[in-house]
């Protein structure tokens, strides 16, 4: 499996879309997707995923916020588990029963909290905000193996400008999902932005 790393996140999806939509991220070559808890039925939408498509993709849980919801997510067939920010709870519960932990940070002091605390990877939230100099900064001071995302505001029209400061990959929210869009308009955006990845890779 070729794996890219773009996370696409389904805020407000529904569980009798969520598999059709999973079906064509990952045929357009996109396999890390996040349903984040504050969508509706949230954990049913994870389990329905994770069980017709966990051998094709990592599916995992956004917005979460406690110990409790980690549980939840794992017992739904999580793999993953991304905070909004850089909870050490949340980080190393997810760590200790094995689930890959994406924490959302904004300084160097939320970063290193993070990467302390056991994080696979580091969201770096609002990234539009941030922009590619302020987490180009922050950056010069981490780990150089540790792989930061770029979430909030990146989409194929920027990836170069990330990729260029040392972003890893990204994580997608409304440019590829909005609720009301259809599993063929999903598809379009995702082959959009997998040849925008691509692309910026090959550089």
């Amino acid at each position: 499996m070729n794996h890219r790393h773009i996370i696409a996140i389904l805020r407000g999806i529904t569980p009798s879309e969520t598999v059709a939509v999973c079906e064509a991220l990952i045929a357009a070559g996109i396999t890390m997707i996040e349903v984040p808890l504050n969508s509706p039925d949230a954990l049913t939408s994870i389990a329905l995923a994770s069980n017709s498509l966990a051998d094709q993709a990592a599916i995992g849980a956004g917005t979460v916020l406690t110990k409790k919801q980690v549980w939840a997510v794992a017992d739904a067939g999580g793999t993953f588990i991304v905070s909004p920010d850089a909870n050490k709870v949340v980080i190393e519960e997810t760590v200790r029963i094995q689930l890959l932990s994406y924490p959302g940070v904004f300084t160097p002091t939320e970063a290193f909290r993070a990467i302390k605390a056991g994080a696979t990877g580091l969201k770096f939230f609002p990234a539009e905000v941030l922009g590619p100099k302020g987490i180009k900064a922050i950056k010069a001071v981490l780990p150089p193996e540790m792989p930061v995302y770029a979430v909030g505001g990146a989409n194929p029209d920027n990836f170069n400008e990330y990729f260029d400061v040392g972003c890893t990959g990204f994580g997608l929210g409304t440019y590829i999902y909005k609720p009301g869009m259809t599993a063929a308009d999903v598809a379009e955006r995702a082959a959009t932005a997998v040849a925008a990845y691509d692309a910026g890779k090959a550089r």
